[in-house]
């Protein structure tokens, strides 16, 4: 008998990856996959289930477009042995579900996956910000906040349409491989005194590095492009000075979502080869 599939939660991603499935002859039940009402009974007790990327929208609810749903609720309809993917799983949820007898494998530990989705948020990061310039970014000056994988890919992808590429780092070693690439390396821990020149801010760390005082630097007409999940940017120091900024959080299940859906996809696969159980 094939094994069953349950896809619940999430964005246009898990819609995607439930059509993927699907055409590659699984059987799948989806429950609240981008605003489909779906059936929960058939899906929660799929063979195996895979939950969004975050698996979480805040501690301990799940991530679907409807009401409030506590991932412990969610939990209660799964039984042991199932296997059951999420991505991006805090260790509290963990626990909830170790509580229950349950196992939940985060398939965002791919190394695969996290590298495809950090090339998606980069080349989605472009899209946004060319949507809200009224000029071009070729010779533009473009700082990134940030170079672990999504800072390095934004980088060379911003560097590769003309951009003028400066990037910030708090590890020396960072800051080195920066000046390697022929960019302008800038120390995220002093920051004060560098950001005038700069038209376009990208921030891909999770902390608020862009206080007050530091916005106070910043040309009123740059453009603060936030891709990380945690605000890198006093929001409402940016609105009371005039600085546009964009919180673009989940930029592959927003513009690129067949791309993102492909890539979890594969390591869904991956886990169920290592297992044995792929069928």
């Amino acid at each position: 008998m094939k094994r069953t599939y349950g896809v619940i939660g999430g964005d246009r991603r898990q819609a995607e990856l439930a059509a993927l499935l699907r055409k590659k002859g699984r059987r799948v039940q989806t429950w609240q996959v981008d605003g489909e009402e779906g059936d929960l009974e058939l899906a929660a007790a799929a063979d195996v289930v895979i939950l969004p990327l975050p698996l979480c929208r805040r501690a301990g609810i799940l991530n679907w477009a409807g009401g409030e749903m506590p991932v412990e609720e969610l939990f209660q309809r799964f039984r042991p042995g199932q296997l059951l993917l999420a991505g991006q799983v805090a260790a509290a949820e963990r626990q909830a579900a170790e509580a229950r007898g349950l196992t939940l494998t985060d398939y965002f530990l791919s190394e695969e996956l996290t590298v495809a989705n950090a090339a998606a948020t980069a080349e989605a990061a472009l899209q946004v910000a060319m949507e809200h310039l009224d000029r071009t970014l070729l010779g533009m000056d473009c700082l990134v906040l940030g170079f672990g994988r999504i800072g390095r890919l934004l980088a060379c992808r911003l560097h590769g349409i003309g951009a003028r590429v400066a990037a910030a780092a708090r590890k020396p070693s960072d800051r080195a491989w920066i000046r390697a690439y022929g960019w302008a390396a800038l120390d995220t821990g002093a920051l004060t005194g560098c950001l005038g020149p700069f038209r376009v801010i990208f921030n891909t760390v999770p902390a608020c590095l862009l206080d007050r005082a530091l916005l106070k630097e910043v040309a009123r007409d740059c453009l603060l492009v936030d891709l990380a999940s945690v605000p890198g940017a006093d929001q409402a120091a940016a609105e009371e000075l005039g600085i546009p900024w964009i919180w673009a959080r989940s930029l592959p299940g927003r513009l690129v979502p067949a791309t993102a859906a492909a890539a979890i996809g594969d390591a869904v696969d991956s886990i169920l080869k290592e297992r044995g159980d792929l069928m």
